[in-house]
């Protein structure tokens, strides 16, 4: 369940950032974590800036919607724009629940809303799952064919 592109962490709260890597120890990941801890940092680290060229496409982006700087349905709008990034999955990992947010997320091209949950087991174990599906049992698109 391990290749060696990257998970793309997009995440402003230093405790939800921590929460998340922690979640990614206890489930197993081996994949390299970058984290971007806004929309800015997103973009820069996906697309590469003048300074730094883009990192390799990661084969997850776990985006918060409430970012500083840039929202992060922004961040997903640049994501799907791009032909390099178009079919990288991206799943909202967020507090939000509410439903013009959801909306939105699938409109824009989100492959999947997970709320994050409070109890630190459940949030454990929706990691494992998205982590599990994405990067075990799904088959991902190729840029070109």
């Amino acid at each position: 369940m391990h290749n060696d592109r990257p998970i793309l962490l997009v995440e402003d709260n230093p405790d939800d950032e921590a929460l998340t890597l922690r979640a990614f120890s206890k489930t197993g990941v081996k994949n390299p974590v970058v984290v971007a801890r806004d929309g800015v940092e997103a973009i820069d680290t996906l697309f590469g800036t003048e300074e730094n060229p883009a990192s390799r496409r990661p084969a997850l982006v776990l985006l918060d919607l409430k970012l500083p700087r840039i929202d992060g349905l922004e961040v997903l709008r640049r994501i799907r724009a791009d032909e390099n990034t178009t079919l990288t999955p991206v799943v909202i990992l967020t507090t939000s629940n509410e439903p013009r947010d959801i909306q939105q997320a699938y409109q824009l091209g989100a492959n999947g809303y997970v709320r994050k949950r409070i109890d630190y087991q459940a949030f454990v174990e929706s990691v494992d799952v998205i982590i599990k599906y994405w990067l075990g049992l799904n088959e991902p698109a190729e840029r070109s064919l």
